[in-house]
């Protein structure tokens, strides 16, 4: 198979790098592991199916204000926005012996935002936009070849079969640690092995736990669901309550991902229950569903390496690639933006940043 551009990731970046090349009609072969797009971004109903009004397992929010580049892209997809709840008293649980103290909200700026549908409106949105026949679900890159006018990606199934795809350029729409575990012939240099290792891949070392309920019923106690505890076990907590009303509270574990292992999956979402009690009251003991997603136990977000959480990823405007392969292969996940590295906004720039770069590669008299 022959290709002018590859994408390697399915997620917003590589979904955006997609759209973008389309756009200019550069024909390009977008490979993803999973089954299904999106990366990170995961929308589910209360038994966990992908759903077109979920609830957000991974990235939910973003700040139009503050995020000009995601706030035009969810412009001209046309997609519905609402408010993040806020309105209503904070709760801060400081021992576990004491009542939890409870606050007045302030006013919030700039305005947090959710998509109507949930964050994987954005994927299904990008999707739609993309030639079908250029987008390969279930399979994944093992080992890159760098020739003297192309790059020959060797590409798996997951029933097992082995195929190879020749391709003028590579944008690597994928965190930089995942990208590392790619085999590079010739070896990428070493400094630049490190920083992609080196780089915290974002949400990978967090989980997140639902209750969904059938009604919001701490707004009824004038609160707005947000809560910080350093009891736990969820150190951190929000309403989640979708735009056409499905309410749910969800929280980030406080205990790293080792620890979440050790307990497991049901001792944990009982202990989240019960400090939901603590906070809102008995009727947090009876949710009509429990969901719970820990990107940590995600082998296609999580390396060894993210087990422990980490920094959130730096913007740097230092060049990601460099040595033989600065000419070929360019780094477009969120990781790798220079404004907003690891958010849903840092992937439409650094999808637009990869995109400007290869361009500019393909119209060069050395590309020709």
């Amino acid at each position: 198979m022959q290709t002018t551009v590859a994408i390697i990731g399915g997620g917003l970046a590589g979904l955006c790098a997609g759209r973008l090349l389309h756009a200019e009609g550069i024909e390009f072969a977008l490979i993803e592991a999973r089954e299904r797009l999106g990366g990170r971004i995961l929308s589910t109903d209360e038994t966990r199916a992908v759903s077109e009004d979920g609830f957000d397992l991974g990235p939910s929010w973003f700040w139009p204000e503050m995020q000009p580049q995601m706030a035009a892209l969810v412009r001209e997809l046309g997609l519905a926005t609402f408010s993040q709840h806020n309105d209503g008293d904070v709760l801060f649980e400081r021992m576990s012996r004491e009542t939890p103290w409870r606050y007045r909200a302030t006013h919030q700026e700039p305005q947090t935002m959710r998509l109507v549908g949930g964050s994987g409106t954005l994927v299904t949105a990008l999707a739609k936009q993309l030639p079908r026949a250029s987008v390969s679900s279930a399979t994944c890159v093992k080992q890159m070849v760098l020739g003297a006018a192309n790059v020959t990606l060797t590409i798996a199934k997951a029933e097992g079969s082995e195929d190879t795809l020749v391709a003028e350029q590579v944008i690597a729409a994928l965190p930089p640690r995942l990208l590392a575990k790619i085999s590079f012939s010739p070896a990428v240099d070493p400094a630049t092995a490190q920083r992609w290792r080196e780089t915290a891949t974002w949400m990978a070392p967090h989980a997140k736990f639902f209750a969904v309920y059938d009604r919001p019923f701490w707004r009824d106690a004038g609160l707005s669901g947000t809560a910080q505890s350093l009891v736990g076990p969820l150190g951190e907590i929000h309403d989640a309550t979708t735009a056409s009303g499905k309410a749910a509270l969800f929280g980030f574990p406080s205990a790293d991902a080792d620890m979440r292992a050790s307990l497991g999956e049901t001792a944990l979402a009982e202990s989240c229950l019960e400090q939901l009690a603590r906070l809102y009251g008995p009727e947090a003991l009876r949710p009509r569903a429990m969901i719970f997603k820990d990107w940590a136990a995600d082998p296609l977000t999580a390396s060894a390496d993210d087990r422990s959480a980490g920094a959130h990823p730096k913007p740097s405007a230092a060049p990601w690639v460099t040595g033989a392969w600065q000419e070929r292969l360019s780094l477009g996940g969120s990781e790798t933006s220079a404004t907003e590295p690891g958010y849903m906004a840092g992937a439409v720039s650094a999808a637009q940043r990869a995109v400007a770069e290869v361009m500019q590669r393909l119209i060069a008299p050395s590309n020709k």
